[in-house]
């Protein structure tokens, strides 16, 4: 069984009921609905369509929803496009409004700019393809000198190399878009754009005033965000999970330390007990081609092999012209990958001593699954998903059954790499309930063993207390 989760975006390529339930075949586990587009109406009839096909298949599925936040962006030029040559000078001005700029001045949506560079510095223009030098600055006008050539877009995001282009990470339009997601269906949110925790802590804030209390899923994009471990290690905590968001985060410190840093936060989040998801660009030529680079099999296989929860399709699958192959090839990826010995067990923390019964119990059932020969299967019976979550952060080749009656904990740790969710009745369910689905399912026999992890009191939150073996008969 794959362990590695694929996120999928869903945009005019497949919007679609036979599209998406093709996917969902494929091998999606969660869905991510882009807020920069569409509205709000479009946004919860995918979530209705989503649950109603998931349900139609038997299966769960998460829904993430991902806020727009603060890109700092050049503002629409006249006829759409310049084009810029190695060399020309120009002025970037947050004075000039939507259609007025052209290749001389491009203007921007961003008011501080003037007052957070300097000359010296190097701004990055759609994803790094332009990069301008600071001669300048004057007023609210910045001149710079492009060390790059080529067909300028409007719309294309800044950053500044290092970082510091820094607006609040909640917009006028993400308000909106929260006080929206409260009326829909949705697992988990994302926040474009953190710098700290108190951007996480605040958003939390909004998000649960307006009545939406799906999980956090903080986007690791700012330089600022990754300057220093402990600052790192706060923001993950901040957080119900993290992705690795490789667009903007690679122009801002540069590809270079972009391939370090990405084990290092995969690292850090699984540490702290947080899934996490790898972003951007993972099959990007699979938009108009029907097979992968090697490259792009390489990049996916070693972000699996890093131990991400998740690897993630934007435009593949929003925009591409093969959306659903796009997942059958993704999904073998990682199933080629988990083979790998180092990708199947794990022993980094065999040196924690815990403070939780709870940690203890999750830790001590996957330890034994990895020494214990004849494990076929962990099964935790779960109220929340929190201990398959702390069982999921240690590396096992043994899938870990989440049983719960609530179908928000089935649909949200469809997220967490190596659990696959089992719905039980409301009354609750046994230990022979579990041994027989199992079963029925294909994943044990006779002679095989089981661990399982519970509570000895049903219905509780957070108190499992409970590990045994089961031999199945």
């Amino acid at each position: 069984m794959r362990r590695t989760k694929i996120v999928a975006t869903v945009g005019p390529a497949s919007d679609s009921a036979d599209i998406l339930r093709a996917m969902i075949r494929a091998g999606v586990n969660v869905f991510r609905l882009n807020f920069s587009h569409g509205s709000a109406e479009e946004h919860k009839a995918r979530c209705e369509m989503l649950r109603t096909l998931a349900h139609e298949q038997g299966c769960y599925v998460a829904i993430l929803g991902d806020l727009q936040g603060p890109k700092i962006r050049l503002r629409k030029l006249a006829g759409d496009a310049v084009e810029i040559a190695e060399g020309d000078e120009l002025w970037l001005d947050t004075q000039l409004a939507d259609g007025e700029g052209d290749k001389q001045h491009l203007g921007v949506d961003y008011e501080p700019l003037a007052r957070s560079v300097a000359p010296g510095d190097t701004l990055l223009i759609d994803d790094g393809r332009f990069q301008l030098s600071v001669l300048e600055v004057k007023g609210e006008a910045v001149l710079c000198r492009s060390e790059s050539s080529g067909t300028l877009r409007s719309r294309k995001g800044i950053n500044r190399l290092g970082g510091g282009l820094s607006a609040p990470a909640l917009t006028e339009k993400d308000l909106q878009d929260i006080e929206h997601a409260a009326g829909m269906d949705l697992d988990f949110i994302a926040i474009s754009f953190p710098s700290s925790a108190a951007d996480i802590a605040d958003a939390r804030d909004k998000l649960q005033k307006a009545g939406c209390f799906a999980q956090i899923i903080g986007k690791i994009e700012r330089a600022e965000a990754v300057a220093e471990e402990e600052h790192l290690d706060e923001l993950i905590r901040a957080c119900d999970g993290v992705m690795v968001a490789r667009g903007d985060l690679g122009v801002e410190i540069g590809d270079a330390s972009l391939i370090g840093l990405q084990k290092h936060i995969i690292k850090r989040a699984r540490r702290l007990n947080r899934p996490v998801i790898t972003a951007t660009q993972m099959m990007e030529s699979m938009i108009s081609n029907p097979i992968p680079t090697r490259a792009e099999v390489f990049d996916v296989a070693n972000a699996v092999l890093d131990g991400t929860d998740a690897v993630m399709l934007s435009a593949e699958t929003a925009a591409g012209k093969y959306p659903v192959e796009t997942v059958k090839a993704m999904a073998r990826n990682c199933e080629g990958a988990e083979r790998y010995p180092s990708a199947r067990k794990s022993s980094y923390r065999l040196e924690r001593s815990f403070d939780s019964v709870e940690e203890t119990l999750a830790m001590s059932a996957v330890y034994a699954a990895n020494h214990q020969q004849g494990v076929k299967a962990i099964v935790s019976l779960t109220e929340t998903g929190r201990t398959v979550l702390l069982m999921s952060r240690l590396t096992s080749g043994i899938p870990i059954f989440a049983f719960s009656r609530n179908e928000s904990t089935c649909n949200r740790v469809s997220l967490y790499r190596g659990v696959f969710a089992v719905a039980s009745p409301e009354a609750g369910v046994t230990t022979e309930d579990c041994v027989e689905e199992l079963k029925a399912r294909g994943h044990v026999a006779a002679g095989d063993l089981i661990l399982m992890t519970m509570g000895d009191q049903i219905g509780v939150d957070n108190h499992t207390n409970t590990l045994k073996i089961v031999r199945v008969l």
